[in-house]
């Protein structure tokens, strides 16, 4: 029967839970019936070790039932290889019975085998340290202490993944070269290098020689430095050396899965932390890297014409659940390529196992949860299939059986299929090839399907890159001019072939896209002026040619306006963004923002990476990313200048809530487990009006009791200020100006709430002036202790509802006016949108004066609603003249969008005298009619 074949009878009821596994003595007594009964290997590990299966305590097995069993051989009288053998007999024993009689979860069995490994891997350094100890004294450091060896697992078993019939990657790794101390007579004195030579041939011995009981298991050292040729053991440093200097793309994604797994002392103490400083920058970028796209499609290639040479003249082979089509190495392949790119910016990716990785990938939107379910279900489906395939006959083979007849590979396949829950194979295969069809969609889909063929002469192939010379020749005349200076420019003539190749294939697609109208010439341009400067960041060439979409959404983004540009190559990571699907119809979401930027401070918490910078750099990137994304949105039109603010003020207040948090918890004076302090925002930040790029007005007032209090939250206020304003490498977040607090810059940098309260409401001698209360009319409460924000909105209240002489209130700010006025002097024949009489500070300085001089009779205008509404809001209140109100409104909301678009062009906010004239004029209006 071939796979594929028509459904027969349903799969039997799922799995069971494990409810304590097979007794002492259930194992070697399972009826002769049982589907465990009926593995060959099976069989003859009851024939053997009869006497011996009792010894392994009922249930899965654990470190501790494991080892228990081991200490019984060990008594019996067996040495410790021979011990270490019959354990793990007795361990494979007890998994076919949980596996395939009671259902056993996948992690039940592969946990088991990890936890075999290691205790192994532990007692034979163990061994082989003692040994070598007697022979040569302990290796030292320099400074006299013990030098350590560490056990690098690789692959499924530094993922705790491990099949029943698995080898294990092994990588070993010691910490500091010197000597041996020698023996007490002074002899035996070697280099550490040469120690853990021995202990590493030692280790070997004892778990992987194949003896009368057969092996622990297969070790393959091969992914140690410059694999076989290498040296068995390296020192740290060297390990180091060879990742930077010599590290290919392919060990990336086996180091990803790299864990110290022996000795376990090493593991418990936390000395083996080290090797994670040398293998994360190695793994991880600090940008999204898109550059391995080509390094995984080459690997795979290569494994996939390896799985066919060896099925040559062999067509059982074409079924390996691993390797072929579909098969759990693509499964993989997708999940580490996606944590591969994304990981260094995203830690919150970086875990070993596959299934927790593929539901991190479905949090954090890479992949949608309906495919990491289906990835999720085809991984444990395929892995119960290949445990089923190795319990036959203890083979490390993942090849399914031929055929459902009645002859030997007939009842193999048979037997694969009841203890997986079928009836018989027909609706196992089906099950079978739905999974694998599945996969191998996917990831055709992630990796761009058609690999090039290298037999057919080019045919069917990649079509050969355009030659960048040729091609500049065929564009339009601007873009020619600007491509022209690629032709000697040092940056392009040092790019490696792949990525020149990927360059004129970018520029031949930008071409196309511009002789068909779907791009602009001044787009292309400002594309070339964006990524010549990145030229040596490969990674983004790699992401352009590999996302089409980002590609075309790029330069539908530059041709819009120039800051577009200059932020991104300022910030070039944040191209990603482009990639979202949804990126026009979103909105930013203040709790999935925090939410997601504390699920990655407690990442780098757990890998012990949380340190300040790496704490700025978080927060940087997420801003930089939302910020764009905004942006996006903006320069495609789907968000009005309105909702432009909104967004970004609403990103400042996060940004600032989650620096507070963050900036709390790390102060080394913190005296309380939170903190009794408040945000208050002023400006454009008070009254969501923020701008790209705007700065940031800020009061910051504390109500604490504690004598230590003042000292305390002023190292606090400085540290937020230094988190928000200070530049990394990634950029900074905002500038900050606190010249509003209680007498400006002479003032305190943090104040007492009450003391506070008392300037901005006149008690006392030191008190408020009239432009701070005009400011107050747009400040609000953005986070801090809640019990002080109505405190805070009761006292503005009171500030912007005091009596007040209002014709002393109108000289007072029309004088400010005149003082701001001057400062910003207007070439003649000009319009300011901003500062020219009829102009937006006219607007808001009439709506601070009514908000000051009306809000205690019209309490409609005390909210801090914004400058458009409070003017609508005082002529329905009969304060200004029909339509008056109504028109400044309009007025402003228009100087607003010019202001927007010009700050995005970067183009002056000065405009000709004759342009905008309605605008000013009802502005003006307001004007007249507020001052006279």
């Amino acid at each position: 029967m071939t796979l594929g074949a028509a459904l027969g009878s349903p799969p039997m009821q799922g799995e069971a839970p494990v409810d304590g596994g097979a007794g002492a003595a259930g194992s070697a007594g399972s009826e002769p019936t049982s589907l465990s009964g009926q593995s060959r290997f099976v069989q003859r590990l009851r024939r053997r070790y009869a006497e011996e299966l009792t010894l392994l305590a009922p249930g899965a097995p654990t470190p501790d039932t494991m080892r228990a069993a081991y200490e019984a051989l060990r008594a019996r009288g067996h040495a410790v290889s021979a011990a270490l053998r019959i354990m793990r007999q007795l361990v494979l024993e007890r998994l076919v019975v949980l596996d395939c009689d009671e259902r056993a979860p996948l992690a039940t069995v592969t946990t088991a085998m990890t936890c075999l490994a290691e205790l192994a891997l532990d007692i034979a350094c163990g061994q082989a340290f003692a040994d070598l100890d007697q022979l040569h004294g302990a290796p030292l450091t320099p400074e006299g202490a013990r030098a350590q060896l560490w056990v690098i697992g690789m692959g499924k078993l530094g993922a705790r993944e491990l099949n029943v019939s698995s080898d294990i990657d092994l990588v070993y790794v010691y910490d500091q070269d010197g000597e041996t101390a020698g023996t007490a007579q002074g002899r035996g004195r070697i280099t550490n290098h040469e120690y853990f030579a021995k202990a590493v041939k030692t280790v070997f011995g004892l778990i992987g020689d194949v003896t009368e009981h057969g092996f622990v298991f297969r070790v393959d050292l091969a992914l140690r430095p410059n694999g076989n040729s290498g040296p068995s053991a390296v020192s740290l440093g060297a390990l180091e050396d060879y990742l930077q200097v010599q590290g290919r793309e392919w060990e990336r994604f086996a180091w990803m899965k790299s864990r110290v797994v022996a000795p376990r002392s090493c593991v418990n103490d936390g000395s083996a932390q080290a090797l994670r400083a040398v293998v994360l920058p190695f793994v991880f970028r600090r940008y999204l890297d898109y550059a391995v796209f080509e390094a995984l499609r080459t690997l795979h290639r290569q494994i996939r014409e390896h799985a066919a040479r060896r099925a040559a003249g062999r067509p059982e082979r074409a079924n390996d659940v691993k390797l072929s089509r579909g098969g759990i190495r693509e499964i993989e392949f997708i999940v580490q390529l996606l944590q591969v790119v994304r990981g260094g910016q995203f830690p919150e990716l970086r875990t070993r196992p596959t299934l927790q990785a593929l539901e991190r990938l479905a949090v954090a939107g890479l992949v949608s949860e309906q495919t990491a379910q289906a990835l999720a279900d085809a991984y444990t489906f395929l892995r119960r299939v290949e445990h089923r395939i190795q319990y036959l006959d203890d083979q490390q083979t993942h090849v399914l059986p031929m055929g459902c007849r009645d002859d030997d590979d007939g009842s193999d396949l048979s037997w694969i299929a009841h203890t997986m829950g079928y009836a018989d194979c027909c609706p196992f295969l089906h099950e079978l090839d739905g999974h694998r069809e599945f996969v191998a969609n996917e990831f055709d889909r992630l990796l761009g399907g058609n690999v090039e063929c290298k037999g057919c002469n080019g045919k069917n192939g990649k079509a050969a890159p355009p030659d960048l010379d040729a091609l500049i020749e065929t564009l339009p005349a601007q873009l020619q001019v600007r491509i022209e200076r690629w032709r000697q420019h040092p940056r392009v003539l040092a790019l490696r072939d792949d990525a020149r190749q990927r360059l004129a294939r970018l520029l031949g697609r930008t071409a196309q896209w511009l002789r068909e109208g779907r791009v602009t010439e001044e787009a292309a341009v400002r594309m070339a002026d964006w990524i010549e400067p990145l030229l040596r960041r490969e990674s983004y060439l790699a992401l352009l040619w590999e996302r089409p979409g980002v590609h075309e959404r790029l330069l539908r983004v530059l041709g819009a306006a120039r800051w577009p540009a200059r932020y991104l190559l300022q910030h070039p990571g944040v191209i990603d963004e482009l990639a979202s699907d949804g990126l026009l119809k979103e909105r930013f979401s203040a709790d999935d923002f925090e939410r997601e930027l504390e699920h990655r401070r407690r990442s780098v918490t757990i890998t012990g990476e949380d340190d300040d910078e790496t704490m700025l750099n978080l927060l940087r990137r997420a801003h930089h990313a939302e910020l764009f994304r905004t942006l996006a949105r903006d320069v495609e039109g789907a968000l009005s200048v309105e909702q432009v603010a909104d967004e970004l003020s609403a990103l400042a207040d996060s940004t600032l809530r989650v620096t507070a948090r963050w900036c709390w918890d790390r102060l080394k004076q913190r005296h309380r487990e939170q903190p009794c302090f408040a945000i208050l925002g002023y400006g454009k930040l008070g009254g969501k009006e923020l701008g790209y790029g705007s700065d940031l007005d800020i009061v910051f007032v504390y109500e604490d009791e504690d004598e230590r209090a003042p000292e305390i939250y002023a190292a606090y206020v400085r540290k937020i200020i230094n988190w928000l304003s200070t530049k990394t490498a990634e950029g900074d977040l905002f500038e900050i100006d606190t010249a509003l607090r209680p007498n400006g810059n002479s003032g305190l940098l943090v104040t007492t709430f009450h003391a506070y309260a008392n300037y901005q409401e006149g008690r006392g001698s030191n008190t408020a002036w009239t432009w701070e209360h005009q400011a107050m009319t747009r400040a609000r409460f953005v986070t801090g202790l809640e019990s002080l924000r109505p405190r805070f909105d009761a006292v503005r209240e009171n500030v912007i509802t005091a009596q007040r002489d209002v014709a002393a209130l109108k000289r007072e700010i029309v004088a400010m006016r005149e003082k701001v006025r001057s400062a910003r002097p207007v070439k003649a024949g000009r319009f300011d949108l901003k500062h020219s009489p009829g102009g937006m500070v006219d607007a808001e300085f009439a709506v601070q004066f009514l908000v000051l001089s009306q809000s205690r009779r019209h309490p409609e205008l005390i909210p801090n609603v914004g400058n458009i509404a409070l003017l609508q809001r005082a002529e329905a209140a009969g304060l200004l003249p029909a339509s008056v109100g109504q028109a400044a409104a309009s007025a402003y909301r228009e100087l607003r969008r010019h202001q927007h678009h010009a700050r995005l062009n970067e183009e002056a906010t000065q405009v000709p005298a004759d342009q905008l004239i309605t605008e000013r004029d009802a502005i003006l209006a307001l004007w007249r009619h507020v001052f006279g």
